[in-house]
């Protein structure tokens, strides 16, 4: 390539979310990346030629993309327990608190062996990647060394990242798996303090009281001071089952809702993801929106640990930022493809029930686990879609791959090829990965 700064250029099918439409598919276009890694055009095949003489490029330097191929942007994992990974798959035979207690808890009390921590924590940033998950927003455990571990090991494989160690001072059922109030204040200030030191370029901390019920009113005081005094991202979790929403409400007797007890602590900022929000009121929905707070929509753990079916479009109504979670392990998949067919699939479920609800397209679905989730971590000024200025994150599908689950037949156009990707498609289909312009999957 030429000495203009553009490093790669791309003509071919693209499909992406817009402020304005929740699926574009452009059959022609062409997409230039610098040395940077920023999108620096994105136009009609027809202005290559204008193109190639404003940038310096020449048209026998750019890749050509196959008729069954396409880019799209990374997925956005709005909510994942990456220590869980060990066992996702198994253990979904109980409901959300006694689940905890009986298969959560004890497994995430051995991170504080860091071999153990280096093996899960490298296969789930790898099989991530592998399904297109360009950006992920982890919660670790409440160790504080083997969380900034995490921080290295997505640093490491090129994937962006917000790292959450876990805050917890309240634990009667695991009385090991806790921190003392203050030591988890200390331990959360070394841990934002020690990971921002490292000057990760995509990785960043984001402040985790794992939910009301293990954390005292002080410790939730203080987490939401550090949020402010640092402006970080902070994550939890919210309403997910009925029994934990009367628990809450058993807890803290003179908070009005689930939602105020984090307002009350200064845990609901323009910077808040919540997971889950089964069973948030319209009332609740409301301070969320004042709030900018977003919903992180987590449909297969819903459905496993039989949690319940959140209402995606009361909450779009709502106008509140709504992204989709795989929430390994309560969700059994890593897969943010997984993610947007339990989405679509939930909101269905609820039209057999009330026949006035709209339910999702595949195509609302689509921008929920790119575009809206960069929104929902606020991180839209970068990621989510392919608009000039912001980082080449994409996914580079080919549907005709060897062994692929996907048959196509004549006439099958790309809007065809990429709605067949997210109903059968997998990580057989996803080529290529790019993370800030850089190839991150197949790994180097």
């Amino acid at each position: 390539m030429s000495s203009g700064g553009v490093a790669r250029v791309y003509r071919g099918a693209f499909a992406h979310s817009t402020r304005d439409s929740a699926l574009r598919v452009l059959t022609d276009f062409v997409l230039g990346v610098n040395e940077q890694g920023k999108i620096i055009f994105f136009e009609d095949g027809q202005n290559v030629e204008s193109l190639s003489h404003q940038w310096g490029f020449e048209t026998s330097d750019i890749e050509w993309l196959e008729p069954h191929e396409f880019f799209m942007p990374g997925m956005v994992d709005t909510h994942i327990h990456a220590p869980q990974y060990a066992y996702s798959g198994t253990h979904l035979d109980l409901p959300l608190l006694d689940w905890l207690n009986i298969y959560t808890f004890p497994v995430e009390s051995r991170y504080e062996d860091l071999d153990f921590a280096t093996d899960v924590y490298t296969k789930v940033v790898k099989r991530t990647l592998c399904n297109g998950t360009t950006t992920a927003c982890y919660f670790a455990t409440i160790h504080t060394d083997a969380s900034l571990l995490l921080g290295q090991i997505a640093d490491d494989f090129g994937q962006r990242a917000l790292i959450g160690k876990v805050c917890m001072d309240c634990n009667s059922m695991v009385p090991n798996y806790k921190e003392q109030t203050e030591e988890c204040k200390d331990e959360t200030d070394r841990f934002i303090h020690e990971l921002l030191k490292k000057k990760y370029a995509l990785v960043k901390p984001v402040v985790t009281p794992r939910f009301a019920i293990s954390c005292s009113s002080s410790l939730l005081s203080n987490l939401g001071k550090i949020a402010k005094n640092n402006d970080l991202h902070i994550q939890s979790h919210i309403s997910e089952n009925k029994e934990e929403v009367q628990f809450v409400k058993e807890l803290f007797p003179d908070c009005t809702s689930y939602t105020d007890v984090y307002v009350k602590h200064g845990l609901l900022t323009n910077k808040t993801v919540m997971a889950h929000g089964c069973y948030l009121t319209d009332e609740e929905l409301m301070i969320f929106h004042e709030k900018g707070a977003a919903v992180s929509h987590c449909p297969n753990s819903n459905i496993s640990l039989i949690s319940g079916l959140l209402n995606a479009r009361n909450v779009l109504n709502h106008k509140v930022k709504l992204g989709l979670g795989t929430d390994v392990a309560g969700g059994y998949s890593p897969s943010m493809l997984d993610a947007i067919r339990r989405a679509v699939d939930t909101s269905k479920a609820l039209c057999i029930q009330d026949a006035e609800l709209q339910p999702l397209s595949y195509k609302e679905a689509f921008r929920l686990a790119t575009l809206g989730g960069s929104e929902v971590l606020s991180l839209d000024d970068c990621t989510g879609n392919f608009e000039v200025g912001k980082d080449f994150d994409a996914l580079r599908v080919n549907i005709c791959v060897p062994g692929s689950p996907i048959d196509l037949f004549p006439g099958d156009d790309p809007e065809v090829i990429l709605e067949k990707f997210l109903n059968l498609g997998d990580d057989r289909n996803i080529v290529e990965v790019y993370v800030a312009g850089k190839q991150v999957v197949p790994f180097s």
